[in-house]
């Protein structure tokens, strides 16, 4: 069963090897374990829901319970505490575009709001009820099927409920894929991708998910937007593009026509190593500014690099790759990995290998058990931030893009503010980074840190607070996006007028009024309140 509290299945967990224990407990000084409060605690804190019965619509506190946050940090902190929760009045689990259109109706009709919830995944506030009128979560879970299919087109229609890996599953035995993997691909939703704007592991081969995103179906308070999955258009601004990235804001996405790929003969992603910071950044431009055809491509700093060794734990393979490090000019602890994804024919994957190591100019180490290891583990990840929190420590992520000219100069601004947030009380932070995509005018810089959780989760989300602030405010001052791939939300919406401007803030406003005039639809998210 899934977690409630936490990343996953409640069946995985994620082993913290001794090294890793060891470099955070040096870094940071030793874990506080904190209380964590029951499942039970939290139904019995759920009220009375304020929405008089429907038919589409769960009261129950278990299943309110279950819908009340996503999955960023202070939602953990929130919900392993028991602290600062709303509950949405009730939830809804339409199986059709007819059940969605009655939802948008019982909305006008009784003034309440609709959160549309896919996979409840969101790191930034998208899914989580704020206080003020009722509130009925509409999870998509069971708009989950393959609707059709066009081999001759590649475009597969999807109800947007559903999840990555069924996507996947469906369109595999169809000999195609989508290739969207996002770290939280194994839950997140179809819808979700589009209404954020999201971006997979691979998306140097498959293209972002408005790449991907060909038309579709839009429930709005206004009527329904339908958007036919033309090649091209000259006809006027494209309508996608207001549906991409919209959180919600303007309709409920329940259906959505996308671009699929023949599935591969060959994919492999090996490692490669760098003897310094600098070195690993000119070579990732330059791959990137080459046209060589690779499908991913993430460079980690020396600190992430470091990290990342202590993870996989010390073994006589670790060893000998170590040693090989040192002899060919890759040491510890200035050394950069990248991790290089090669998918397509078998001659196209062979050609591709080796252009795209005579543009990285590093130290190859071909198809290692580093690159099986990262594959084999590539959705993993979130579930090593249930096993920190355990240990007393929490852990988060910003992230950003820039130009090239740029990313040097951003990259310390933001460790730095990450690094320096807690000094006032004397905690420290470890904050590292890797970039995650590549363009060819440049890049996205993906920052984790790890901090020690206090005595009670209102400090600690006031740690949590302060650091993402810094953060936030370094990558405002850097002339950066706030976000280049897990949207807007709440805790992005204070920084959106920096990047958009007082026209484009007044614009999109007007959007949102456009398709939704009494603001029914996720309020509060997106656009700061009053915008």
């Amino acid at each position: 069963m899934r977690r409630w509290n936490g990343w996953g299945d409640d069946g995985v967990d994620v082993h913290v090897p001794p090294a890793l224990q060891t470099l955070l407990g040096g870094a940071l000084g030793p874990g506080q374990p904190s209380r964590d409060v029951t499942f039970d605690a939290v139904c019995a804190a759920v009220p009375p829901s304020r929405l008089a019965p429907h038919p589409l619509v769960d009261t129950e506190a278990a299943v309110r319970a279950r819908h009340a946050r996503g999955q960023s940090l202070p939602d953990l902190i929130a919900l392993r505490g028991g602290a600062s929760l709303v509950f949405p009045d009730g939830v809804a689990q339409p199986s059709s575009e007819s059940e969605v259109d009655a939802l948008m109706a019982l909305a006008a009709e009784r003034g309440c709001s609709l959160i549309p919830y896919g996979g409840g995944t969101s790191v930034t506030g998208h899914v989580n009820p704020l206080p003020g009128p009722p509130v009925v979560t509409v999870s998509l879970a069971r708009l989950d099927r393959l609707r059709h299919f066009d081999e001759q087109s590649r475009l597969a229609t999807f109800e947007a409920g559903i999840a990555g890996p069924a996507i996947e599953r469906q369109l595999g035995a169809l000999g195609h894929r989508l290739g969207h993997y996002p770290q939280s691909f194994e839950y997140s939703s179809l819808g979700g991708w589009i209404a954020t704007r999201s971006s997979g592991q691979q998306s140097r081969g498959y293209g972002r998910i408005e790449d991907l995103f060909a038309g579709g179906t839009v429930v709005t308070p206004a009527g329904t937007l339908r958007l036919p999955p033309f090649p091209a258009s000259a006809a006027g601004p494209d309508l996608r593009q207001l549906v991409l990235g919209s959180e919600g804001r303007l309709g409920i996405v329940t259906e959505a026509i996308v671009r699929v790929s023949p599935l591969p003969e060959v994919e492999r992603f090996e490692t490669a190593f760098f003897p310094h910071w600098e070195a690993a950044l000119s070579g990732a431009r330059r791959l990137a500014q080459s046209g060589v055809p690779v499908s991913m491509l993430r460079v980690s700093t020396p600190l992430e690099t470091t990290t990342t060794l202590a993870l996989a734990g010390r073994t006589r393979a670790s060893a000998a790759l170590d040693a090989l490090l040192r002899w060919r000019g890759a040491r510890d602890p200035a050394r950069c990995m990248a991790v290089v994804g090669f998918t397509g024919t078998g001659k196209r994957v062979a050609r591709a290998r080796r252009e795209a190591f005579d543009a990285l100019r590093s130290v190859r180490v071909g198809a290692s058990m580093l690159g099986r290891a990262w594959q084999k583990g590539r959705f993993r990840a979130p579930y090593l931030r249930n096993a920190l929190w355990e240990m007393g420590y929490a852990v988060d992520t910003v992230e950003t893009a820039t130009t090239w000219k740029e990313v040097p100069a951003t990259l310390v601004a933001i460790e730095a503010a990450v690094r320096g947030a807690l000094g006032g009380e004397g905690e420290r932070v470890h904050a590292f980074t890797h970039v995650s995509h590549v363009y060819t005018t440049g890049a996205s810089l993906y920052t984790t840190f790890v901090f020690r959780a206090a005595a009670t989760p209102e400090a600690t989300l006031d740690r949590w607070s302060r650091i993402k602030a810094a953060a936030s405010e370094a990558i405002v001052r850097a002339g950066a996006t706030i976000s280049h791939q897990h949207g807007v939300g709440t805790d992005h919406a204070p920084y959106l007028a920096a990047e958009k401007g007082p026209v484009g803030m007044r614009a999109l406003g007007r959007l949102v009024s456009a398709f939704d005039e009494r603001g029914l639809l996720n309020p509060g998210k997106l656009l700061p309140p009053g915008a």
